[in-house]
């Protein structure tokens, strides 16, 4: 049967994302306005916007199948990056993480490359294994089980202990969305997450059982005394006013005074730390409350779903898996970044897609964003094909 490429350019994903991005620049141009130490962020997110759409362009110029040459070398570049922090020149630490490198005034963080170098192999992987394998049976899951999981263990362990959880977790969500969409039976994925659940809810068990016990086990047996730090604040913030839970306090309470329709645009009362990146969310709930989050999080399910649907829509497997990829990316960080600004879940050091400031974050974003557009640009168009097909 006779197929051509149709080149279309997909106007809702493109204005979805021009809509959070410039929410963006307007809020990071209302915390100038109200602090000096926030002053021209602003002009940089736009310059970084500028850079990432020239990137996008790029990345659009290659048929998105033809990455599949470039996993492996992705893959081990995204090692090396992280590796490299603990004996390069450039690392640097920060806060006691050492997540950076860097270079002059900029400095770049590998972890956030990585998730996108991980989408890729993964889907190459889970493509390549589909393409050998006509039966599935249970050697078929346990092969391609293991495949995912040998190729997750090492960027997840090497973003672990820089320290930073948060990204650790993006990169198990990644790998949990595409082993969902893989083609393992569902009986083998019941197990795995069942498993995965009782692990997770025997640990709950554990600190609700004996709080203090389970914390000093982390503290004393652990590299992750800032895990412990972070359970302890959310868990009893009141309890930790001064320390930990400070920025989760003044982010409930960023939040809440917004109420309704919020206190009007430049109007801050509330002075939290890295508001500008990880609580940025609170700016624009404090500024225009309840309303105005609410915009967010639309923008938000419109950007996923239009992804998943662009996931459903392509038929080159390829494509839908990148796709779903990039979903899991999104999807956790959205989750855990408004999660923890309102308190639901602890905090982690997670930028909020496209909305927080972050040079190396948004141009990151925008790759993804140029990877669901070539595959959206490059459908293939059946001849004879009906709608329903």
């Amino acid at each position: 049967m006779d197929n051509q490429r149709q080149q279309r350019v997909d106007t809702f994903l493109i204005t979805t994302i021009v809509l959070i991005i410039g929410i963006s620049v307007f809020t990071l141009y209302t915390l100038g306005e109200a602090y000096s130490s926030f002053e021209g962020y602003y002009k940089r997110q736009i310059i970084w916007f500028i850079v990432s759409c020239i990137g996008v362009a790029a990345i659009m110029v290659i048929d998105f199948d033809r990455y599949r040459k470039f996993a492996w070398p992705l893959y081990i570049l995204g090692i090396f990056m992280l590796a490299g922090l603990h004996f390069l020149p450039w690392a640097w630490e920060n806060n006691g993480a050492l997540r950076w490198y860097k270079l002059g005034s900029t400095t770049l963080q590998p972890s956030e490359f990585v998730k996108v170098f991980l989408v890729v192999i993964l889907a190459h992987v889970i493509t390549s294994h589909n393409e050998k394998w006509s039966t599935k049976n249970l050697k078929y899951d346990l092969i391609l089980l293991g495949k995912i999981i040998a190729i997750t263990i090492p960027m997840f362990l090497l973003i672990a202990i820089q320290p930073d959880i948060g990204s650790s977790l993006v990169i198990l969500s990644i790998a949990g969305f595409l082993i969902v969409i893989s083609g393992i039976r569902w009986r083998t994925i019941v197990t795995l997450f069942g498993t995965a659940f009782v692990i997770v809810a025997s640990l709950f068990l554990l600190y609700f059982s004996n709080p203090e016990g389970f914390i000093s086990f982390i503290e004393d047996e652990t590299s992750f005394d800032h895990v412990a730090d972070r359970i302890k604040a959310w868990d009893n913030p009141h309890l930790y006013t001064d320390g930990s839970a400070m920025q989760a306090i003044k982010s409930m309470m960023a939040i809440g005074s917004g109420q309704l329709s919020g206190k009007g645009s430049m109007n801050y009362q509330v002075w939290i730390p890295e508001r500008h990146t990880d609580m940025i969310f609170t700016a624009v709930a404090e500024q225009f409350g309840f309303v105005g989050s609410s915009v967010i999080i639309i923008l938000y399910f419109l950007l996923i779903y239009r992804i998943i649907q662009i996931a459903l829509e392509t038929k080159e497997p390829f494509g839908t898996y990148l796709c779903v990829g990039i979903v899991g990316m999104f999807t956790y960080q959205i989750f855990q970044n408004i999660g923890m600004s309102i308190q639901l879940l602890p905090l982690t050091g997670l930028p909020l897609p496209f909305l927080s400031y972050g040079g190396t974050s948004l141009l990151v974003y925008m790759a993804a964003i140029g990877l669901v557009l070539n595959i959206r640009s490059r459908q293939k168009s059946f001849m004879f094909e009906s709608d329903n097909q």
